[in-house]
Formats: structure tokens, C-alpha cells, sequence
């Protein structure tokens, strides 16, 4: 079963490379059920976040109208980068299965270790700048949210 559905998230990765988009496909897969399926659309939205798998997971979620995946698996044709890996954190997917690795994406042109690497440093060592300002009314959003009857907890 999961070779077939390996061999499907690569279809459409290739299909995506066709008509426009990056060579990056993703199911999210319940009791062996496709919810949604996504391909990477950077380039065709303009959407830096726009990976396949974060697609599938958005797609996922809207399909069975929450934001938890729980009992799902994310089926993908290349391993996801931190970002997607994240993504599948916080919708709480239960399995990644991948078909190449980051070492292949790498060789096309995908290379992530950069990202790897920048997580392992100090923050003060990165290009981008990353720091706290405190204004003393940084925790309202918070107090308000604990505050809040009607919160869905997450």
C-alpha cells in the first residue's frame, strides 16, 4: 500500500514540474484513504510556504474541517524540509513516509542543509535578525487567550 501511494506523490511531483510547479508531491492519507493531496506551488502563487506537503496538510484539514491530522500519515516523494516537517508537527500527523531524500533534492538544486545548519547556531550568528523587544505588553495576547472561554485548545 504504501509503495502505491509512494509511486502516486511522485506522479505528482511530475505532474507539477509540467504544468509549472516544483518537483514536490504529498498525500495526507487516513485508514488508507486519500484525504488531499498537494503539490508544490511556490513559484505558481508566489507563496514561500506553498510546499506540497503544507498544501496536502491545508487541503487535509479543510477536508475533515479540523486542524488536527491525528491517525493520519503524510506520504511524500522527497523528505520534507524543516519547514514541512513542522507543519506535520503541528497538525499532529502520526507517520512521514518519503520517497527520495534530502541528499537527492540536494543534487536538483533543493539543498536544505543550509537550514539544518542555521538551527544549530546561535541566533546571533544568523543573516536574518532575530531579537526581543520587550514593550510590557507583550503577554496581553496571551492573558486574553487564557482569559477566553470559547478558545479551542491546540
Amino acid at each position: 500500500m504504501e509503495a502505491k501511494l509512494l509511486d502516486e506523490a511522485v506522479r505528482l511531483a511530475i505532474d507539477s514540474v509540467k504544468h509549472g510547479g516544483g518537483p514536490f508531491g504529498a498525500l495526507v492519507v487516513r485508514d488508507g484513504e486519500v484525504l488531499a493531496t498537494g503539490t508544490n506551488e511556490v513559484t505558481k502563487s508566489l507563496d514561500p510556504t506553498a510546499h506540497a506537503e503544507v498544501v496536502a496538510i491545508r487541503r487535509a484539514c479543510q477536508a475533515i474541517g479540523d486542524f488536527r491530522l491525528t491517525g493520519c500519515t503524510l506520504i511524500c516523494s522527497c523528505e520534507p524540509c524543516p519547514l514541512c516537517l513542522s507543519a506535520a508537527l503541528w497538525a499532529r500527523i502520526d507517520r512521514v513516509v518519503y520517497a527520495a531524500d534530502r541528499h537527492d533534492a540536494a543534487a536538483a538544486g533543493f539543498d536544505d542543509s543550509a537550514l539544518y545548519e542555521l538551527f544549530s547556531q546561535p541566533r546571533e550568528e544568523w543573516k536574518l535578525s532575530v531579537r526581543q523587544v520587550r514593550t510590557g505588553f507583550e503577554a496581553g495576547p496571551f492573558v486574553e487567550w487564557e482569559n477566553n472561554p470559547d478558545k479551542v485548545d491546540y
